[in-house]
């Protein structure tokens, strides 16, 4: 990579100075070569033409303080190339850092919330003033112990199974942020052995059931509409909720799909819908516009689901995410691949789809006794 300093007119009869990350290049799909270029603007104005002494003492501020950018900059890179450690960044404390990473996710409210709950963890056993230069494998290892021996619930009882993968894989993706980031020069992560994540149960609604709760009223009927859809498609919440009319698209043959980035994988994914899905979603709008406008994520919408239920005749405990269950149980249960159902529920690993298999499985054993026994 190649790292410059350039600048830019403006029509303030100053210049704008930045930094140019060159990257090199590719070709695209159309044959052109297309050149990779990062930019980072400094904020730094010198005098197109310096007229005063003072003018011309500024300009020669600038242009010191932006050379030394530029060596910093340059410094940092080959840092990371060589796997040299970056001692102004081992200064930084660790729990500072994770208070940062836990802020890019309010966006995300469970992920949020997962995080804040490991903050909260890690603040009974980091100290406040341990910084990334203290960072080894005994402290990986204090963590890894602190979750799977010492930390409790707010019933002071001990974690579980799926507790401590959970906390501890947030403990991970910051640990390989940090090394991403330039505080660490070695990924802990990659060498750090997760717990491994208990088979939960996993409540979903029966065709029948299914089709019970769309013929029943509910309060809000976005929901009702977003429920119905991610049953019929498996369309997680959080793409439920950001889905935009430029991202469905209908083709000249009467075929509908999605094309959307998964929040959650932040994989790019296309899907095929079927039309009575097309149809739940309603006239075209604005391509900015949301599909489900109006829907809210909290406790109001979350306890409509379970008084909607109830109407319906249904005991179980029924969440939004139940929907997505019910897509795969309901996938397999019609004759769907595990693999098309992986793919369509964009899981990354096929084992992860397979528990909705083993549900399937469990249920024809149980259907082979449900005919009485013959007088023989």
């Amino acid at each position: 990579m190649n790292i410059t300093l350039k600048k830019k007119k403006l029509q303030n009869g100053k210049f704008s100075l930045y930094l140019e990350y060159y990257k090199g290049s590719s070709i695209n799909k159309d044959g052109k070569r297309v050149h990779l270029r990062d930019f980072e603007y400094l904020k730094l104005y010198p005098y197109q033409a310096p007229k005063t002494a003072n003018e011309k003492k500024e300009n020669k501020e600038i242009e010191i303080l932006a050379e030394q950018i530029l060596s910093i900059r340059k410094a940092e890179y080959f840092q990371g190339k060589f796997d040299i450690k970056n001692t102004a960044k081992g200064k930084r404390t660790f729990l500072d850092y994770f208070h940062d990473k836990t802020e890019e996710k309010i966006d995300s409210p469970k992920n949020y919330g997962n995080w804040t709950a490991t903050l909260v963890h890690l603040k009974k056993c980091i100290s406040t003033n341990l910084t990334f230069e203290e960072v080894d494998e005994n402290f990986i290892k204090r963590i890894r112990n602190y979750f799977d021996k010492e930390a409790k619930t707010k019933s002071d009882t001990l974690l579980s199974l799926n507790s401590k993968y959970s906390y501890f894989n947030k403990f991970k993706a910051c640990l390989r942020a940090a090394f991403d980031d330039g505080y660490l020069s070695i990924n802990y992560a990659s060498k750090t052995k997760s717990f491994e994540q208990a088979e939960s149960q996993r409540e979903y609604l029966t065709h029948q059931e299914l089709q019970s709760l769309a013929s029943t009223p509910c309060k809000y009927e976005v929901l009702k509409k977003a429920f119905i859809t991610s049953a019929l498609s498996g369309l997680r919440w959080s793409d439920i909720n950001t889905l935009v009319w430029a991202e469905v698209r209908d083709e000249d043959n009467g075929v509908s799909r999605i094309n959307f980035r998964q929040e959650k994988t932040d994989g790019v994914e296309y899907l095929y819908i079927s039309k009575q899905i097309r149809e739940l979603l309603g006239e075209r709008q604005l391509p900015t516009e949301r599909v489900f406008k109006g829907l809210k994520y909290g406790a109001v919408y979350n306890n409509e689901i379970v008084r909607w239920c109830n109407r319906a005749g249904i005991s179980k405990h029924i969440t939004f995410h139940s929907a997505r269950h019910t897509n795969a149980v309901l996938l397999l249960e019609n004759g769907a691949d595990i693999y098309t159902v992986s793919k369509r529920l964009g899981h990354r690993e096929i084992r992860t789809t397979a528990i909705y298999a083993k549900i399937v499985d469990q249920k024809m054993k149980e259907a082979a006794n449900l005919i009485p026994n013959l007088k023989l």
